[in-house]
């Protein structure tokens, strides 16, 4: 469960886990952009925004073809691990399909002594999404973190011949007998049936994500419904990586359970509205961060002493910082041109081959090796 107050995360900090990735994003057969994928890129965007100091640990192989704010480990026999995410225009109305995810090449694994034991942080991310993140990783993630967040996706994600994910039950996953030890267990409504939430809410706090419909929060003894806020998704892709960093800088604010899953909602909501990894506007992220400095002030000396259960009661003032979040959406978050299946600042020529080699001189049609699917560029379309 969550640790005693005297080791809260603001204390130190942070340590975020998992493998940067290469997404190809591909809608009704067709590839429509290559951008930075992996959860820690989008946890990243939101704690570099919010200003939350975080050490990270990550692989990736020499064909990276992205410059990021924290360097990661460069394994030289390996490649970086690789995602096409199929889009499907037909399963809705209104354009927004499910994905279907290929993992398409994976990178070395993270290991327990990949990580820095000589150090103590106040809070830790296992945010993998390739398989990269093992049992004895998580442990040692524990035992030098004061409080440990899991995203489900790390635990449960399995793969299929041809790369397709697959989920496994979380009681089969080799993870299980590490929950008590957890803080938080993040997972989607789609994620959550691979798990017995009244089961796991007894040994951890566990955050179910619903999209648009917000999110709820259940711990031992109750829980409760956290408001969404409104979006025009575009790429849903992110979306819960982007709730996860936003709820994490929430509770190394100060902020309570509560007022945390709002901060995480809203990013979530700003990350769906932009295609592949999000671009956070300056002032819109000094407004939330005022608003959440302001929300902290309010309760510094009644939060000190409280127990762990009431940081999960929802405070005086919940909906007012609710609507004083929305509020800071007003400001524009991204060009409109950037809100289309078209990605700004594609990797180089260069890049783009060392990333989709099989596309490499086939400008106008691509095999895909792996599958043996046709894959057309976004040229071709009539």
């Amino acid at each position: 469960m969550v640790r005693d107050q005297k080791t809260s995360p603001q204390r130190l900090g942070g340590l975020v886990v998992g493998n940067y990735c290469h997404d190809v994003l591909i809608r009704d057969g067709v590839v429509v952009g290559e951008t930075l994928g992996g959860a820690v890129a989008f946890i990243s965007a939101v704690l570099d925004g919010i200003s939350i100091p975080y050490n990270l640990v990550s692989k990736v192989g020499p064909d990276f073809a992205y410059t990021t704010c924290r360097s990661p480990i460069v394994i030289p026999t390996s490649r970086t691990t690789l995602f096409h995410a199929h889009f499907d225009s037909d399963v809705d109305g209104n354009g927004n399909g499910d994905r279907v995810l290929k993992r398409v090449t994976v990178c070395d694994p993270i290991r327990a002594s990949d990580l820095d034991t000589e150090s103590k942080f106040g809070f830790g991310m296992a945010v993998g999404v390739g398989g990269e993140i093992k049992p004895e990783t998580l442990e040692r993630m524990v035992d030098v973190c004061d409080l440990v967040l899991v995203d489900i996706q790390a635990l449960i994600r399995e793969f299929d011949e041809d790369g397709t994910v697959k989920l496994v039950g979380l009681k089969e996953s080799g993870f299980f007998h590490l929950l008590p030890r957890l803080g938080f267990l993040k997972a989607s409504e789609e994620e959550a049936v691979y798990m017995d939430v009244e089961e796991v809410r007894q040994m951890c706090c566990v955050v179910v994500t619903h999209g648009k419909e917000g999110c709820n929060v259940y711990w031992k003894d109750g829980e409760l419904e956290i408001k969404p806020f409104e979006a025009n998704q575009v790429d849903p892709t992110g979306a819960g990586d982007s709730f996860l960093g936003g709820f994490v800088a929430g509770l190394v604010h100060g902020l309570l359970v509560p007022d945390a899953a709002l901060v995480g909602n809203l990013f979530g909501s700003l990350t769906v509205a932009q295609i592949g990894l999000p671009k956070f506007d300056s002032r819109l992220l000094q407004r939330v961060k005022d608003e959440v400095q302001r929300r902290k002030l309010q309760f510094t000396t009644s939060h000190e002493r409280q127990d762990d259960e009431l940081r999960f009661v929802k405070p005086a003032g919940h909906e007012q910082f609710h609507a004083s979040l929305d509020a800071a959406k007003v400001i524009p978050t991204c060009i409109p041109q950037e809100c289309q299946w078209d990605l700004p600042s594609p990797p180089p020529r260069a890049v783009e081959k060392a990333i989709l080699p099989q596309y490499a001189g086939q400008p106008k049609l691509v095999l895909n090796s792996i599958y043996e699917e046709k894959l057309h560029t976004v040229e071709d379309k009539p």
